[in-house]
Protein backbone atom coordinates (compact mmCIF):
# COMPACT_ATOMS: atom_id res chain seq x y z
CA UNK A 1 0.00 0.00 0.00
CA UNK A 2 2.85 2.47 0.73
CA UNK A 3 4.81 1.37 -2.68
CA UNK A 4 0.92 2.50 -4.27
CA UNK A 5 0.80 5.73 -2.33
CA UNK A 6 4.90 6.72 -2.90
CA UNK A 7 4.40 6.06 -6.91
CA UNK A 8 1.14 7.87 -6.81
CA UNK A 9 3.01 10.91 -4.95
CA UNK A 10 5.93 10.91 -8.07
CA UNK A 11 3.37 10.81 -10.41
CA UNK A 12 1.92 13.84 -9.17
CA UNK A 13 5.36 15.17 -8.48
CA UNK A 14 6.14 15.04 -12.22
CA UNK A 15 3.19 16.15 -13.52
CA UNK A 16 3.14 18.75 -11.57
CA UNK A 17 6.89 19.71 -12.84
CA UNK A 18 6.01 19.04 -16.81
CA UNK A 19 2.71 21.97 -15.76
CA UNK A 20 5.26 24.38 -13.87
CA UNK A 21 7.85 24.09 -16.84
CA UNK A 22 5.33 24.30 -19.71
CA UNK A 23 3.81 27.11 -17.76
CA UNK A 24 7.33 29.45 -17.53
CA UNK A 25 7.85 28.26 -20.95
CA UNK A 26 4.88 29.75 -22.34
CA UNK A 27 5.14 33.11 -19.53
CA UNK A 28 8.78 33.52 -21.25
CA UNK A 29 7.89 33.42 -24.70
CA UNK A 30 4.76 35.54 -23.87
CA UNK A 31 6.95 38.19 -22.29
CA UNK A 32 9.51 37.90 -24.95
CA UNK A 33 6.39 38.64 -27.79
CA UNK A 34 5.64 41.52 -25.53
CA UNK A 35 8.65 43.05 -25.07
CA UNK A 36 8.90 42.76 -28.74
CA UNK A 37 6.03 44.58 -29.31
CA UNK A 38 6.61 47.10 -26.83
CA UNK A 39 10.16 47.77 -28.59
CA UNK A 40 8.06 48.06 -31.99
CA UNK A 41 5.13 50.31 -30.23
CA UNK A 42 7.69 52.63 -28.55
CA UNK A 43 10.61 52.93 -31.90
CA UNK A 44 7.63 52.27 -34.79
CA UNK A 45 8.55 50.44 -37.70
CA UNK A 46 9.17 53.49 -40.23
CA UNK A 47 11.66 55.44 -37.56
CA UNK A 48 14.95 55.07 -37.76
CA UNK A 49 18.59 56.91 -35.96
CA UNK A 50 21.33 58.67 -37.18
CA UNK A 51 24.23 59.86 -35.19
CA UNK A 52 25.97 62.54 -36.71
CA UNK A 53 28.65 65.35 -35.81
CA UNK A 54 29.59 68.62 -37.43
CA UNK A 55 31.15 71.05 -35.21
CA UNK A 56 29.09 72.39 -32.34
CA UNK A 57 25.90 69.69 -31.55
CA UNK A 58 23.94 73.03 -30.97
CA UNK A 59 24.33 74.20 -35.11
CA UNK A 60 23.50 70.56 -35.69
CA UNK A 61 20.77 70.48 -33.52
CA UNK A 62 19.28 73.66 -34.62
CA UNK A 63 19.37 72.90 -38.94
CA UNK A 64 18.61 69.18 -38.22
CA UNK A 65 15.38 69.72 -36.19
CA UNK A 66 13.93 71.62 -38.77
CA UNK A 67 13.82 69.08 -41.33
CA UNK A 68 10.33 67.44 -42.19
CA UNK A 69 10.32 63.93 -41.13
CA UNK A 70 12.83 64.21 -38.22
CA UNK A 71 10.74 63.33 -35.27
CA UNK A 72 13.52 64.09 -31.90
CA UNK A 73 16.87 65.04 -32.07
CA UNK A 74 19.23 64.83 -28.76
CA UNK A 75 23.03 66.21 -28.78
CA UNK A 76 25.09 64.24 -27.04
CA UNK A 77 29.04 62.47 -26.51
CA UNK A 78 30.49 59.34 -28.57
CA UNK A 79 33.39 58.12 -30.12
CA UNK A 80 35.48 58.37 -27.39
CA UNK A 81 36.91 56.41 -24.18
CA UNK A 82 35.62 58.01 -21.31
CA UNK A 83 32.66 56.30 -20.02
CA UNK A 84 29.84 58.96 -18.90
CA UNK A 85 31.81 62.46 -19.91
CA UNK A 86 30.84 65.89 -18.60
CA UNK A 87 30.64 69.00 -20.93
CA UNK A 88 33.95 69.81 -18.84
CA UNK A 89 35.54 66.43 -19.22
CA UNK A 90 34.80 66.28 -23.60
CA UNK A 91 35.87 70.42 -23.74
CA UNK A 92 39.41 69.03 -22.69
CA UNK A 93 40.08 67.31 -25.82
CA UNK A 94 41.30 64.02 -24.27
CA UNK A 95 38.08 61.98 -24.07
CA UNK A 96 38.12 61.32 -27.66
CA UNK A 97 34.20 61.93 -27.75
CA UNK A 98 32.97 64.01 -30.67
CA UNK A 99 30.00 66.53 -30.15
CA UNK A 100 27.09 64.63 -32.27
CA UNK A 101 23.12 65.12 -32.57
CA UNK A 102 21.26 61.62 -32.27
CA UNK A 103 18.65 62.00 -34.39
CA UNK A 104 15.52 60.19 -34.70
CA UNK A 105 13.88 60.40 -38.36
CA UNK A 106 10.82 58.68 -40.01
CA UNK A 107 12.09 56.90 -43.38
CA UNK A 108 8.43 57.36 -45.12
CA UNK A 109 9.18 61.15 -44.51
CA UNK A 110 13.05 61.22 -45.16
CA UNK A 111 15.71 58.87 -45.82
CA UNK A 112 19.45 58.44 -44.87
CA UNK A 113 20.38 59.43 -48.09
CA UNK A 114 18.79 63.19 -47.68
CA UNK A 115 20.10 63.50 -44.23
CA UNK A 116 23.36 62.90 -45.22
CA UNK A 117 23.10 65.90 -48.20
CA UNK A 118 22.03 68.11 -45.21
CA UNK A 119 24.47 66.99 -43.20
CA UNK A 120 27.57 67.78 -45.83
CA UNK A 121 25.91 70.83 -47.10
CA UNK A 122 25.58 72.77 -43.59
CA UNK A 123 29.10 72.30 -42.52
CA UNK A 124 32.75 72.08 -43.91
CA UNK A 125 33.68 68.61 -44.10
CA UNK A 126 37.42 69.60 -45.43
CA UNK A 127 38.69 70.91 -42.11
CA UNK A 128 39.99 68.41 -39.44
CA UNK A 129 39.23 68.89 -35.99
CA UNK A 130 37.30 72.68 -35.81
CA UNK A 131 34.54 74.86 -37.50
CA UNK A 132 35.15 77.94 -37.74
CA UNK A 133 35.86 79.41 -34.21
CA UNK A 134 35.67 75.74 -32.49
CA UNK A 135 38.82 74.01 -32.55
CA UNK A 136 39.46 70.33 -30.94
CA UNK A 137 38.88 67.02 -31.82
CA UNK A 138 35.07 67.19 -30.11
CA UNK A 139 33.95 69.30 -33.44
CA UNK A 140 35.82 66.98 -35.93
CA UNK A 141 33.26 65.99 -38.97
CA UNK A 142 31.85 62.57 -38.23
CA UNK A 143 29.21 60.14 -39.13
CA UNK A 144 28.70 57.61 -36.64
CA UNK A 145 26.83 54.59 -38.62
CA UNK A 146 24.24 52.49 -37.60
CA UNK A 147 24.00 49.31 -39.58
CA UNK A 148 26.01 48.26 -42.86
CA UNK A 149 23.68 50.25 -44.69
CA UNK A 150 24.12 53.27 -43.32
CA UNK A 151 28.09 53.15 -43.39
CA UNK A 152 27.75 51.56 -47.25
CA UNK A 153 25.54 54.66 -48.22
CA UNK A 154 28.16 57.32 -46.36
CA UNK A 155 31.04 56.12 -48.10
CA UNK A 156 30.01 56.05 -51.61
CA UNK A 157 28.25 59.90 -50.88
CA UNK A 158 31.67 60.42 -49.63
CA UNK A 159 33.59 59.03 -52.46
CA UNK A 160 31.53 60.64 -55.00
CA UNK A 161 31.84 64.40 -53.61
CA UNK A 162 35.86 63.85 -53.73
CA UNK A 163 35.67 62.87 -56.81
CA UNK A 164 33.22 65.74 -58.27
CA UNK A 165 35.53 68.12 -56.57
CA UNK A 166 33.06 70.01 -55.31
CA UNK A 167 34.93 71.45 -52.58
CA UNK A 168 38.73 72.62 -53.04
CA UNK A 169 40.26 70.13 -50.30
CA UNK A 170 39.64 66.74 -49.90
CA UNK A 171 36.57 65.36 -47.32
CA UNK A 172 38.01 64.48 -43.82
CA UNK A 173 34.97 63.02 -42.44
CA UNK A 174 35.56 60.56 -40.05
CA UNK A 175 32.66 57.35 -40.97
CA UNK A 176 33.15 54.90 -38.25
CA UNK A 177 30.43 52.57 -36.14
CA UNK A 178 28.51 53.79 -33.51
CA UNK A 179 29.90 53.32 -29.41
CA UNK A 180 29.90 54.66 -26.55
CA UNK A 181 27.06 57.08 -26.94
CA UNK A 182 26.26 59.18 -23.90
CA UNK A 183 23.61 62.45 -23.69
CA UNK A 184 24.83 65.41 -22.70
CA UNK A 185 22.99 67.52 -20.35
CA UNK A 186 19.51 68.97 -20.25
CA UNK A 187 21.16 72.53 -20.57
CA UNK A 188 22.32 71.62 -23.91
CA UNK A 189 19.08 70.17 -25.43
CA UNK A 190 17.20 72.38 -27.53
CA UNK A 191 19.59 74.93 -27.08
CA UNK A 192 19.33 77.64 -30.22
CA UNK A 193 15.55 78.02 -29.56
CA UNK A 194 15.51 78.42 -25.57
CA UNK A 195 19.09 80.71 -26.09
CA UNK A 196 18.53 82.58 -29.63
CA UNK A 197 19.53 85.79 -28.22
CA UNK A 198 22.83 84.72 -26.64
CA UNK A 199 25.70 85.86 -28.82
CA UNK A 200 26.74 82.28 -29.84
CA UNK A 201 23.47 81.50 -31.27
CA UNK A 202 22.73 85.05 -33.42
CA UNK A 203 26.19 85.12 -34.41
CA UNK A 204 27.02 81.43 -34.93
CA UNK A 205 23.91 79.37 -35.22
CA UNK A 206 21.48 82.10 -37.16
CA UNK A 207 23.87 82.08 -40.02
CA UNK A 208 23.82 78.53 -40.91
CA UNK A 209 19.98 78.12 -40.22
CA UNK A 210 19.49 80.81 -42.62
CA UNK A 211 21.67 79.31 -45.35
CA UNK A 212 20.05 76.00 -44.01
CA UNK A 213 16.57 77.32 -44.90
CA UNK A 214 17.45 78.82 -48.15
CA UNK A 215 19.24 76.26 -50.07
CA UNK A 216 16.47 72.95 -48.14
CA UNK A 217 13.63 74.92 -48.49
CA UNK A 218 11.68 72.36 -49.63
CA UNK A 219 12.49 69.98 -46.88
CA UNK A 220 11.65 72.02 -43.80
CA UNK A 221 8.43 71.38 -41.46
CA UNK A 222 5.47 73.50 -42.17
Amino acid sequence: MKKIKYKFKIAVTLVTAIFFASACGQTNETKSKMEKQSDNKETGTNMDTATFGAGCFWCVEAVFQRLNGVESIESGYSGGTVKNPSYADVCTGTTGHAEVCRIIYDKTKISFDELLEVFWKTHDPTTINYQGNDHGTQYRSVIFYHNEEQKKLAEKYKAEINKSGAYPNPIVTEISPLKNYYKAEDYHQNYYNQNGSEGYCKYVIQPKVDKFEKIFHDKMKK
